[in-house]
């Protein structure tokens, strides 16, 4: 029971963490603006970024990024030394962290402080699992960037991303270096990232899609 107690209190936290709309917190604090007014209407970085400039888009990628960090850590604290045996195995830090990166991701984009509205989960996505396996971050970093550069879709490269950090989960997994755990948190976070994602495929599919660094409606996070 307090096992159950202590997760629900990590999925609750995480998910409050998530849904601190720092986006709008940034664009009103420091430009007078609402970002939801302007660009494609998103509350993530890029539309930052892309709306109010490099400084504010950066400031509100990392504030992102911290939160997620934050809510994973939390998590493992929370969780502290509380067994939780399945298949013969201990998970009870990774299913905390997995947890904590799902529901800091959830938050983001569906927050309670705006009208359940938010952004796409990219940014929380890397922050998440920058605490959970910095390495497999990294990469995923790498390839988003990679993809980013040779096409100048920031979707795209969102997208294209969230997949290659889950191959590698997968592929690390079936090798027994990483919990089997963390290929399912993979699966599930590159779904809600394509998911938020849905109407910027449809553009890439018409050809509409805004490119990186032109102003508009187009892809964010």
């Amino acid at each position: 029971m307090i096992l159950i107690i202590k997760y629900l209190v990590i999925a609750a936290v995480a998910y409050l963490l998530g849904a601190i709309p720092f986006g709008l917190i940034i664009s009103r604090r420091m430009a007078n603006v609402d970002i939801r007014q302007h660009g494609s209407g998103n509350i993530g970085a890029t539309n930052v970024f892309r709306t109010l400039g490099t400084r504010l888009g950066l400031i509100t990628a990392l504030l992102d990024l911290g939160k997620a960090a934050l809510a994973v850590w939390l998590g493992m604290l929370i969780i502290g030394d509380d067994t939780f045996i399945v298949a013969s195995r201990d998970i009870h830090v990774q299913f905390a962290q997995c947890l904590a990166a799902i529901m800091v991701m959830v938050g983001h984009n569906w927050s309670a402080y705006i009208g359940f509205k938010g952004g796409k989960g990219v940014a929380c996505f890397i922050g998440g699992l920058l605490v959970i396996n910095w390495m497999v971050a990294l990469l995923g970093i790498a390839a988003g960037i990679i993809v980013v550069m040779a096409t100048r879709y920031v979707s795209l490269g969102s997208m294209l991303a969230s997949l290659c950090v889950l191959l590698a989960l997968v592929i690390l997994a079936l090798l027994a270096i990483v919990a089997p755990l963390y290929a399912l948190y993979g699966l599930v976070a590159a779904g809600l990232i394509i998911y938020q994602h849905r109407s910027n495929i449809t553009r890439l599919q018409a050809g509409t899609e805004l490119k990186l660094g032109k102003k508009g409606g187009g892809s964010n996070r």
